[in-house]
C-alpha cells in the first residue's frame, strides 16, 4: 500500500461529481462538519458511554467520549503527518498532511452505529438470534445474512450508517471520502469470518460498498475470489484506535473517581506510574498547588494522555512500512516503550476489576438486556405480520426513512435495527414503558 493511494478526497456517492468550493475547507475538515452537524451524531448525548446517565455527577456519554476521541486522534495524525513528512519530502503535494483531519473526523463517527445502552445493547441484539425467539428465523435467512444478526457489530453499523441510502437522503449516504470511511472500519471483513474473528467490519449489504472503497485505496485483500471478503487495515485505522484506547481507558478512571469507585490514592499512583521519578515528582509538586482533589486527577489525566499521543505517535512512524505491507499485528498500544506500556495495563487492570464489574455497570447492562430484546420482539413480529392491528401501530411509529416495508425479509430486520440502533437511552426505555403500559402521553 501507499500513501498516495491510500489518502483519497474521492466521495461516496459523489464520484463523478467535482464541485467547485468557495471556501478554505479540505474535504476532510469537510467530513468533520458533516458529522458535527448530523442528527446521528446529536443523539449520541443520550447513549451510555460505561457508567448510566442520569445522577447530579457528569459521567461521559458518547458524544463526549466521541469529541474527546476525535482531540486526541486530532494530535495522533498531526504528529504522525509531521514525522512522516519528515521522512518523506516527496510526499510534501499529497494530503499526507491532512491525516490529522482524517482520523478526527473518523474518530468523530466511530461509534454512531451503537445502539443504545453500550456495548450491552450490541450483545443483547446478537443474542436476541442466536439464543432469544430470533432463532426462529434462522431456515428464512441466507447464511451470511444470519451471521450478520447474530453477530451485530456496532463498528459495522457505522459503515452502515455512513454509506446507506436511507429514503429521503442523498445517495451514498453521508457522502464522505474514501479514506474518512475506510479508517473507521477496525475489522475489515465480512461476518462469515466472526467464527474465528469475533468482529467485523460490514454487513453483507455494504459489503460491495466496502469492497469499492478497500480496492480504490488499494488495501491489501487476503481473500480469494469467492471466499468472504477479507483486506488489511487502512493504517490509520491504527490511529483511531489508539485514540479511541487513550479515551476510555484514562476517561473511564477519571469517572471512577468521581463516582467514588477508586479512590484519589489509586487513581494518583496508577497515572503517577505512566512517568519517569523527575518528571513524577514535577507532575507531584504541581499536584500540590491545587486543592481540588478532581481538579489534580484532571491534570493527572491530561499529562497521562500527552505521554501516551507521543508513544503511539512513535510506534506508528516506526511500524509504518509494517503497516503499509498489512503486517503490523495487535494494536498501537501494544508497542510502546515498557514503563508506558505496563501503567497502561495496570489502568487496564484496575478498570476491569473495579469498573466494568460495578453494580451500577452491571445494572445498565441488564435493563438494556431487557428493553431491547422486548422492543426486537415486539418489532420483529410486527414486520413478519404487518396486517395485525398492533404491528400496524408499531409500524406507524418507526421513521419513515427506514424501509420497514423491504421486499426482503432480510431488509426488514435491517430496517428494525436501523431504528433500534438509532435510539437514545432515553427513548427505548421510554417507548419500552409505553408499550408495557407504564407510561402514558400526557393529556
Amino acid at each position: 500500500m501507499n500513501w498516495r493511494q491510500l489518502l483519497s478526497n474521492k466521495r461516496f456517492g459523489l464520484e463523478e461529481l467535482h464541485e467547485k468550493r468557495k471556501d478554505d475547507r479540505t474535504e476532510f475538515q469537510r467530513d468533520y462538519d458533516r458529522l458535527i452537524f448530523s442528527a446521528p451524531f446529536r443523539r449520541l448525548q443520550n447513549k451510555t458511554q460505561v457508567f448510566p446517565l442520569p445522577g447530579s455527577i457528569f459521567v461521559h456519554n458518547r458524544l463526549t467520549h466521541s469529541l474527546e476521541v476525535s482531540c486526541v486522534g486530532r494530535s495522533l495524525g498531526n504528529d504522525s503527518a509531521k514525522k512522516l513528512l519528515a521522512l518523506h519530502p516527496e510526499l510534501n503535494d499529497s494530503h499526507l498532511s491532512e491525516i490529522g483531519a482524517i482520523v478526527s473526523a473518523a474518530c468523530l463517527a466511530h461509534d454512531l452505529g451503537n445502539p443504545p445502552f453500550g456495548h450491552s445493547g450490541e450483545r443483547a441484539i446478537g443474542t436476541y438470534f442466536s439464543e432469544g425467539n430470533g432463532l426462529r428465523l434462522r431456515e428464512m435467512l441466507t447464511e451470511d445474512e444470519w451471521q450478520d444478526l447474530i453477530h451485530f457489530e456496532g463498528n459495522a453499523n457505522a459503515f452502515r450508517l455512513l454509506t446507506h441510502q436511507f429514503k429521503g437522503r442523498r445517495r451514498g449516504g453521508f457522502v464522505m471520502t474514501y479514506s474518512t470511511l475506510a479508517s473507521i472500519v477496525k475489522y475489515p471483513y465480512a461476518s462469515a469470518l466472526a467464527k474465528e474473528k469475533p468482529k467485523f467490519g460490514f454487513f453483507c449489504s455494504e459489503a460491495d460498498d466496502f469492497r469499492r472503497i478497500a480496492d480504490e485505496l488499494g488495501l491489501v485483500r487476503l481473500s480469494r475470489e469467492g471466499e468472504p471478503l477479507r483486506y488489511v487495515r487502512h493504517p490509520l485505522v491504527y490511529l483511531v484506535e489508539a485514540a479511541d484506547d487513550i479515551c476510555y481507558q484514562v476517561m473511564d478512571m477519571e469517572d471512577a473517581h468521581k463516582l467514588k469507585l477508586v479512590s484519589t490514592e489509586e487513581v494518583r499512583q496508577l497515572f503517577l506510574g505512566f512517568f519517569e521519578e523527575s518528571k513524577r515528582e514535577h507532575i507531584t509538586q504541581v499536584c500540590h498547588m491545587v486543592q481540588d482533589v478532581n481538579e489534580q486527577v484532571a491534570y493527572l489525566r491530561s499529562s497521562v494522555i500527552g505521554t501516551l499521543v507521543k508513544e503511539c505517535t512513535q510506534a506508528f512512524v516506526a511500524h509504518e512500512e509494517e503497516l503499509l505491507n498489512g503486517t503490523f499485528r495487535g494494536c498501537l498500544t501494544q508497542h510502546i516503550n515498557s514503563p508506558v506500556k505496563e501503567a497502561y495495563e495496570a489502568c487496564s487492570r484496575k478498570a476491569y476489576e473495579k469498573i466494568y464489574r460495578s453494580k451500577d455497570v452491571v445494572d445498565i447492562e441488564l435493563a438494556g438486556f431487557k428493553i431491547i430484546m422486548t422492543l426486537l420482539d415486539l418489532l420483529i413480529e410486527a414486520v413478519m405480520s404487518p396486517e395485525k392491528a398492533y404491528s400496524q401501530l408499531l409500524i406507524n411509529r418507526v421513521s419513515e426513512q427506514y424501509d420497514i416495508h423491504a421486499d426482503t425479509l432480510y431488509g426488514r430486520i435491517q430496517a428494525v435495527l436501523d431504528y433500534l440502533s438509532g435510539m437514545t437511552d432515553i427513548y427505548a426505555l421510554d417507548l419500552f414503558r409505553k408499550i408495557n403500559g407504564n407510561s402514558l402521553p400526557a393529556v
